[in-house]
């Protein structure tokens, strides 16, 4: 197996949450991180969060979260100070990143957090890489590059686990194909945004002076 080697900590992240959107009120009710590292995940966060209301019962049912849970549950201020804490200055990933980043914007903006968010998307990227996948959801890129998972969907911790493996899978498909040792996260986060077409040529271009035998294959 090709190893890469990680410039800086990633961390990648997941939110249950009561609804779809945070401008209509709705809040996040679980995070899930993991920090990765030079291959390898080296810490997580976990918290269930309470969001100051009863969530649905679809919701119940959909992540498995009672509402008796999120009553016992710290407050969302509270995990979202020590989540801040927690990813420092680091990158970020979540797989449909863009759900994620309205979540963690809007409850950033709560407790008056205002960093900067460096978001990769793993579906975007995935889509890029794997476009013969029969699609693009977590669940099925797990089970199409035998990623490890423990079976369980729709939780955040379980779900930033699998899309931190996914991400370094495609940092390792990224260094065979290309014959180079790492992967930069701005250039693989970067391949959510270019043609499928113009991959190669891309990679070629931005990756070059990283290998003098440099290959696309």
């Amino acid at each position: 197996m090709h190893t890469t080697r990680t410039q800086q900590d990633l961390i990648v992240l997941d939110f249950e949450t009561s609804g779809m959107a945070p401008q209509r009120g709705d809040r996040a009710i679980e995070i899930g991180a993991v920090k990765v590292n030079n291959g390898r995940i080296v810490d997580h966060f976990e918290s269930l969060m309470n969001p100051g209301f009863r969530v649905s019962s679809f919701i119940e049912e959909f992540t498995g979260i009672t509402n008796d849970e999120l009553r016992r549950a710290p407050r969302c201020e509270e995990v979202m100070q020590q989540f801040s804490e927690f990813i420092g200055g680091a990158p970020l990933v979540a797989h449909n990143a863009s759900f994620d980043q309205r979540f963690l914007k809007s409850e950033f903006a709560r407790i008056g957090e205002g960093k900067s968010l460096r978001f990769g998307c793993s579906m975007l990227v995935a889509r890029r890489l794997y476009p013969q996948a029969p699609n693009h959801k977590l669940a099925t890129l797990v089970a199409y590059r035998q990623l490890p998972s423990q079976g369980l969907f729709h939780r955040a911790l379980a779900d930033a686990e699998m899309t931190a493996h996914l991400w370094m899978e495609m940092e390792r498909e990224v260094c065979r194909r290309c014959q180079v040792d790492m992967v930069p996260f701005e250039v693989l986060r970067g391949l959510g945004k270019v043609p499928q077409k113009k991959i190669a040529d891309h990679l070629k271009k931005v990756l070059s002076e990283q290998s003098e035998s440099f290959v696309f294959s």
